[in-house]
């Protein structure tokens, strides 16, 4: 093993089960919305902003937002729904953030356009609050090393790239992924770290995501 980049912790894989599940909450007008927007549960608010990578990991994202797809096809709002689609997700260390983020704008939009709150959605088209449960697992896969971590990025499943490279960020709010986070403090290359935390994972699907890690790691060993 290469002594440079021998690790002071393990690092431990992890990867995720996850279900969706209707929570009974909907809303037909866009101040029933805003209202539950503020009161949801941060997994409703995580799983109708992250919903098409958890779904369809292998295409290419820019992932949908499901609230202003709701703002445009349902209210006819088009204005509103340009506003919440232009949300930079990657840019919020916390569901919080983006909560408050999304609340806002939509408040803000109703000031500007208060007939909007008489506004009622298309027959059948209320929009249902759903939320992402997830189950988190220890894999059988640990590195001692940055040689052995690129190693074992090549046979984790996606699913495990996701937890540590999302949900860890996001839902768990630590700020940043996993893997910059272990580069950082337990190997010690704090530049290595900070070119993966700058990725943009959501302008990658979740193989390219890989490639691009291990690449990027590789280079780095042949310093």
């Amino acid at each position: 093993m290469d002594e440079k980049y021998k690790a002071k912790e393990p690092f431990r894989f992890h990867t995720r089960l996850h279900l969706s599940e209707l929570t009974g909450l909907r809303a037909a007008t866009l101040i029933q919305f805003l209202e539950l927007l503020k009161t949801v549960s941060g997994s409703c608010i995580y799983y109708h902003t992250h919903r098409f990578l958890q779904q369809h990991q292998y295409l290419s994202p820019e992932p949908p937002n499901d609230f202003a797809y709701w703002a445009a096809e349902a209210l006819g709002e088009d204005e509103l729904a340009e506003k919440l689609a232009s949300i930079d997700t990657v840019g919020f260390s916390s569901i919080r953030l983006l909560r408050e983020k999304i609340v806002s704008t939509i408040e803000d939009y109703i000031k500007d356009n208060p007939l909007s709150k008489l506004r009622f959605s298309r027959e059948n088209e209320e929009f249902y609050f759903i939320k992402s449960v997830s189950f988190i697992v220890p894999t059988n896969y640990t590195a001692s090393g940055l040689r052995e971590f690129a190693e074992i990025l090549r046979k984790i499943t996606i699913d495990s790239i996701y937890f540590h490279i999302f949900e860890a960020r996001l839902r768990l709010e630590r700020g940043t992924n996993d893997f910059s986070n272990w580069i950082e403090h337990s190997i010690g290359d704090k530049k290595l770290a900070e070119a993966i935390s700058r990725l943009d994972p959501y302008t990658h699907t979740l193989e390219e995501l890989r490639k691009t890690l291990i690449r990027k790691i590789e280079e780095r060993l042949s310093f």
